[in-house]
């Protein structure tokens, strides 16, 4: 089997409360906060514990905010292993209001990077990577970070021959599809995937047809577009193919977190070696348990399971 190894350069502490009513003016008073670890390479190592696979999560943190984080990872019997940034790694907020179950996310920006750190972070992220293992980018960046780092990754991972799955979104996401560079994997949601094509993509069909255009110009070897409730898309040189997402509308309790459970999946099959097509199945089903537990829960190992023979996947 190949290693995991998620790299998370923004991670953050996210609590979660809930408040009779959130209005402008008075005090919101609210329920004892819930602290769990955050981040997209965090997630992703959340999401391969809960279904019984192995990685280890790179986590750049600072301060005391930083430290509290280590300890939630370790309370979750999550390997990881620390870099040491300036600043105090950030918080994030999340309110439900009981009177009408919206949510309020309040989401801080974590602390400023300068070019030292993103060297070091390099180096460091090299020399932690195992030959032949599976390096999952992940998640927003902080501050500072330059937009072609997914790019700069990817050529200090080349010696080492690992498998660069590409995750993230807004302007290091643009850079990364104006550019060469051939990650294994990239993947994106439907807003992000519309948003770079500029035009809806409102059928399979259109989302296959993006993605087959980036795989050809080199963008990424693999390129996978979330398209919500429908499932996601998977286009290589091989071939083009989608799979539904097997749970009824009904049964969704929280969209977050779907995303890091596919992922999660997708690389644990991938590091047993399963196909790119059969990856894509085991991440549907993940993403699929993922909607229907609460965001920080991610995916149950038996919903899961169960969920894998529903899932369809058909040629687009």
């Amino acid at each position: 089997m190949a290693d995991i190894l998620t790299i998370t350069l923004n991670p953050t502490v996210d609590l979660s409360t809930h408040a009779p009513e959130v209005v402008a003016g008075p005090k919101v008073r609210c329920d004892a906060p819930v602290a769990d670890p955050g981040g997209g390479g965090i997630n992703v190592s959340r999401a391969i514990k809960f279904l019984g696979g192995k990685s280890t999560a790179f986590v750049a943190t600072g301060g005391e905010t930083g430290a509290r984080l280590l300890r939630l990872l370790a309370s979750e019997h999550v390997k990881f292993t620390a870099f040491s940034v300036t600043g105090d790694t950030r918080q994030s907020m999340s309110i439900t209001d009981k009177s009408s179950g919206a949510q309020f996310r309040f989401v801080m920006p974590g602390p400023v990077w300068d070019d030292h750190m993103v060297n070091d972070a390099l180096h460091a992220i090299g020399a932690a990577a195992p030959h032949n293992a599976i390096v999952v980018l992940s998640g927003s960046q902080p501050p500072g970070v330059p937009v072609d780092f997914p790019a700069r990754l990817n050529s200090a991972l080349a010696p080492k021959k690992c498998r660069l799955f590409v995750d993230t979104s807004g302007a290091p996401l643009r850079a990364l599809t104006q550019s060469c560079v051939g990650p294994f994997v990239l993947r994106m949601d439907d807003v992000e995937a519309e948003d770079l094509a500029d035009r809806p993509l409102l059928s399979r069909v259109n989302t296959a047809d993006f993605a087959a255009d980036l795989v050809a110009r080199g963008v990424a070897q693999n390129v996978i577009i979330a398209r919500g409730s429908d499932g996601s898309t998977l286009v290589n040189r091989d071939g083009r193919w989608h799979c539904a997402r097997a749970i009824d509308p009904a049964q969704v309790v929280s969209a977050v977190g779907a995303g890091d459970s596919f992922v999660g999946a997708f690389c644990m099959a991938m590091s047993r070696g399963d196909t790119q097509i059969d990856a894509l199945v085991f991440g549907t089903a993940a993403a699929s348990a993922a909607v229907m537990t609460e965001g920080t829960k991610l995916c149950h190992a038996a919903d899961v399971s169960a969920l894998l023979s529903d899932c369809e996947l058909v040629e687009v």
